[in-house]
């Protein structure tokens, strides 16, 4: 059976870019549909940045727990050590999912979306049919939006399966491994291998590269490197996966210098990135200009087919949920007849590790002579006191212009300051100056009092360093 839809937009993908520019388009009176293979709420939501934080935060729990067991802890002694139970951690995880997943869904149906549940195919730019229950819908669209997102690196001498893992597959196991190995020092293998370390689980790290988290400066992983050594996480840098032993019980490693070792291992999870989901759709039917494995695009997310648009991570880097959010705006916005760019000062990465890491803007290795760098650091802070988090290495450091001190870029590395991205990014977008900084009255106890003290500490005069 065969239904034929005709629509305004048609939204490919129900992930934080494809859900969010849907929404907007409905909210702006557009007719809109969009069609999602899995469950909305994509990648993100589903399988990464929402269930790795609530691994994260239990596992953070669980180590306090362990500690207080071994020894009394700021007044606080268990009598015998925590258990964790990853069904039980799986179930509330399941749940935090399902109820922003049912969040998705209400506010789809308010913005009067219509959701179809299929894989689209296209067969030209404007036109692709989706296979539903017993039925075949035939969708024809004025406007396209592309929001297909990503799939993890696979890497060939390591396909998924059996005890080599993807991050969404480390995120659903029925229990805890023994011994987990990771391959790939980036920000996701990181926050996943921390975690399960704080779990009790014997975690090894294998990176191609001479260094952990290559897309961040020395002085941020400082402190990362200091707890996955204090924490007794094997570090194997310049060293090369090279498949699995015979039993698949083990990991075949060439060490830097060319020893090969085998390591232990339950799971393996690949964590060698992610690549635009560009395949198994009709990409190539909709005589799209790429730019290397990317879909290119210019400063409206429009690609190179009339009133075919498409953003996040199908568009290049940063692959970040938020990107994608603020780019599905924008485009609605466009289509509804607005005048709108993608043109932001400043994306904020934050890396959820412990501690956690945020960067926003220009960093010290792109930092020019004209630029000013100014450090304060967390062991002056009050409130990383409170927190027991005052002697992990974390500081917040800002960059501004020599000349107008105007603020370029922020960096930060410690205990929850990914909850400071938004101040720092709001100061860039913003085009702040030291001098508005310096002059806003910041909480005490807070975090946020290490912004203000970074700025203050360039102008001459720092209160508390």
């Amino acid at each position: 059976m065969m239904r034929t839809v005709e629509t305004k937009v048609l939204v490919v993908g129900g992930g934080p870019g494809g859900y969010v520019a849907a929404i907007r388009c409905g909210q702006l009176g557009l007719e809109t549909t969009l069609v999602e293979g899995r469950r909305l709420g994509g990648t993100c939501l589903i399988r990464g940045c929402i269930p790795s934080k609530a691994l994260i935060h239990t596992a953070s729990l669980f180590a306090e727990m362990s500690r207080s067991s071994e020894a009394s802890t700021h007044g606080i002694s268990l009598s015998q050590a925590p258990s964790f139970e990853m069904p039980g951690w799986r179930d509330w995880k399941d749940g935090v999912v399902n109820k922003l997943n049912s969040g998705v869904a209400s506010l789809l149906k308010r913005a009067g979306v219509e959701v179809l549940g299929g894989w689209a195919t296209f067969s030209d730019a404007k036109t692709c049919q989706v296979e539903l229950d017993g039925e075949t819908v035939k969708i024809s669209a004025e406007h396209v939006i592309l929001a297909n997102g990503s799939v993890p690196v696979e890497l060939p001498n390591l396909p998924f399966g059996g005890p080599v893992i993807s991050s969404s597959e480390a995120l659903s196991l029925d229990e805890i491994p023994k011994d987990l190995v990771v391959i790939g020092g980036g920000y996701i293998g990181l926050e996943i291998g921390i975690a399960m370390r704080k779990l009790g689980v014997e975690v090894t790290i294998v990176e191609m590269q001479d260094r952990i988290l290559p897309s961040y400066d020395n002085d941020l992983i400082k402190p990362i490197e200091k707890w996955l050594e204090e924490n007794h996480v094997t570090l194997h840098l310049g060293a090369k996966a090279l498949g699995m032993t015979d039993s698949g019980k083990a990991l075949r490693v060439q060490k830097q210098g060319g020893e090969e070792v085998e390591l232990p291992a339950d799971h393996v999870l690949v964590a060698a990135g992610r690549k635009p989901a560009t395949d198994g759709w009709g990409l190539e039917e909709m005589a799209i200009e790429m730019d290397g494995p990317f879909v290119k695009i210019d400063s409206t997310c429009a690609t190179s087919t009339r009133n075919v648009w498409a953003i996040g991570d199908l568009t290049g880097e940063p692959m970040l949920a938020h990107r994608a959010s603020a780019q599905g705006e924008i485009v609605a916005e466009i289509i509804a007849g607005e005048r709108r760019v993608f043109d932001p000062m400043a994306i904020p990465a934050v890396c959820f590790t412990d501690p956690e890491i945020v960067s926003v803007g220009v960093g010290p290795q792109e930092a020019s002579d004209e630029i000013a760098i100014s450090i304060f650091p967390f062991r002056a802070s009050g409130r990383a006191l409170t927190l027991d988090a005052a002697d992990d290495g974390g500081f917040v450091r800002v960059l501004s212009r020599k000349d107008d001190h105007r603020i370029v870029g922020v960096q930060a590395v410690g205990a929850e300051i990914s909850e400071l991205a938004a101040a720092f990014t709001q100061a860039i977008e913003m085009g702040s100056v030291l001098e508005d900084i310096a002059g806003t009255i910041y909480a005490h106890p807070t975090l946020g009092e290490a912004f203000h003290e970074a700025a203050l500490k360039r102008l001459g005069h720092a209160i508390h360093a």
